[in-house]
């Protein structure tokens, strides 16, 4: 038995690394190599992405702010939130945005097995197409991080998952000029935006840092000659 413990170590650590080695692409030049999944698309505009909703409070909020700018974005919505607020998950949909999926759970998918994850995005999936009525293309995992097991599972569902290249921080609930800084401090043409219309993972009332930062956003944008687009305009469509 003695020797048995040292001898499972090696390839369970091996097993471990391997689980966690798409995590890599979260942060810092990995993402650099992989521009797809990193949401860099077509020149000359960007791709607005929202996570975490539908939301009472800040899905509706967003969508009218949108409206008035007549942008049209990609919201990533989660499982849970999504059972609690169906209408609000409808209204996005009716809006004329795309729906997208960022799980069931709120949970990074490195504490997770790979057959766990499949459940959660197979049942995310589900919910998310019987309430809306529209069977979602995207996927973005908690906190940017993917894992092997998270690979397997979007081959598996038919997902594509979309990470981004410029966020603005807004669950921290700072000022709106200083979400809006954020997202210009690393925004190029071509790439994908990260916000949040939901506090439910962040700071209470944080939604309306991001709300208050969209008009800021696009006089910004438009000095820049960007288009604002959802990830299907942005990414291209299917074959």
């Amino acid at each position: 038995m003695k020797g048995l413990v040292p001898a499972l170590a090696v390839p369970l650590a091996a097993a471990a690394a391997v689980h966690a080695l798409p995590a890599l692409t979260a942060r810092g030049p990995a993402r650099r190599l992989t521009p797809g999944l990193a949401g860099m698309g077509r020149p000359g505009g960007v791709a607005l992405t929202f996570d975490d909703g539908p939301d009472p409070g800040g899905t509706p909020a967003v969508l009218e702010t949108l409206g008035g700018l007549g942008w049209r974005a990609t919201f990533f919505l989660l499982g849970t939130q999504v059972c609690r607020h169906p209408e609000v998950a409808r209204m996005i949909v009716d809006a004329g945005h795309e729906v997208a999926v960022h799980g069931t759970l709120h949970r990074n998918h490195l504490v997770r097995t790979p057959a766990g994850i499949r459940r959660d995005l197979r049942l995310a999936v589900r919910e998310i197409a019987d309430v809306t009525g529209v069977r979602p293309r995207w996927f973005r995992p908690p906190y940017g991080v993917l894992s092997a097991g998270t690979l397997w599972a979007t081959r598996e569902l038919g997902l594509d998952p979309v990470l981004w290249t410029a966020w603005g921080k807004d669950w921290q609930a700072g000022p709106p000029a200083r979400v809006a800084a954020e997202v210009l401090s690393t925004l190029r043409d071509g790439g994908t935006v990260l916000l949040h219309d939901s506090d439910c993972t962040s700071r209470p009332g944080s939604w309306r840092s991001t709300v208050a930062a969209l008009p800021l956003l696009a006089a910004q944008l438009r000095v820049l000659g960007l288009d604002v687009r959802t990830l299907g305009d942005h990414l291209g469509r299917p074959c």
